[in-house]
């Protein structure tokens, strides 16, 4: 995957769509830096989100992990965000585009909370849109076989899911916001 020239502090815009086309979370954050698992982007808390009908902001630092090859964006959260500390999106693989990571949004998530246990959310949206949104066959089974290696590494407590990813969530705190709120754009 060819990548742009970026500096570490540039904004990159962040834009998963739903199979189709269809709009899904867009955000932007700054650029961390790279090493063998990626490339890291991230933001301080209150970095805000945005999809159809929903606005938010994070409760805490984030970094992005947009990795090389892997068909998942996965994010990692530093304190202050109650729920979970892990959060990873199954996707198709993570492009570039100039300053813009888009990918399609698979559904399923793999989720490690904070008292440590790993779930696998949206498994019943993941079956509604095989038939609502007609998932090909090679969609289904990347976002089956993403989400099972992703569950084997989460559990296994190996890197960058150990502590890789957290101490790029602390170069994340260390950043300007990107802008006021999340510019829309295609």
């Amino acid at each position: 995957m060819e990548t742009p020239d970026l500096t570490v502090g540039d904004v990159v815009g962040i834009r998963f769509t739903k199979w189709g086309d269809h709009q899904h979370w867009e955000l932007d954050a700054r650029y961390l830096g790279a090493d063998k698992y990626g490339w890291w982007v991230g933001a301080p808390a209150g970095m805000p989100m945005s999809r159809p009908g929903v606005t938010t902001t994070t409760a805490s630092a984030t970094a992005l992990l947009v990795p090389r090859h892997a068909a998942y964006v996965a994010t990692f959260y530093g304190p202050g965000e109650p729920a979970c500390d892990i959060y990873v999106d199954m996707s198709t693989v993570p492009v570039w585009e100039g300053r813009t990571v888009r990918a399609v949004d698979l559904d399923l998530d793999v989720i490690r909370l904070r008292d440590g246990r790993v779930v696998i959310d949206d498994e019943d949206e993941f079956l509604e849109h095989q038939v609502s949104l007609s998932y090909p066959d090679w969609v289904v089974t990347l976002a089956q076989d993403s989400c099972a290696a992703v569950v084997a590494a989460v559990s296994a407590d190996e890197e960058p899911w150990r502590s890789v990813g957290h101490r790029w969530a602390e170069v994340g705190a260390a950043t300007t916001p990107a802008a006021d709120g999340v510019t829309r754009g295609r």
